[in-house]
């Protein structure tokens, strides 16, 4: 595991992410990192988009929404 040395960073930065771990119930360390890894998270499309694009390709999707009464269930 790869590990990186911040220099320079300012006070007013560093008592922020202090503030912001303390709240968060983390060390400032881990806040960091949690920062970090969701910067360089790839940005795609969310389930919902997938399964939509999914939907299109075996011919489409049926978004009719049936707005019938709902009978409740019976457990007799």
């Amino acid at each position: 595991m790869g590990s990186v040395t911040i220099r320079r960073l300012s006070d007013e930065v560093l008592r922020r992410l202090e503030s912001r771990a303390a709240r968060s119930g983390r060390s400032t360390e881990a806040e960091i990192r949690l920062i970090l890894e969701a910067a360089v998270r790839p940005v795609g499309k969310g389930i919902g988009s997938e399964l939509a694009a999914f939907g299109e390709e075996v011919g489409g999707l049926d978004l009719e929404r049936d707005r019938s009464p709902v009978e409740p269930a019976r457990f007799e």
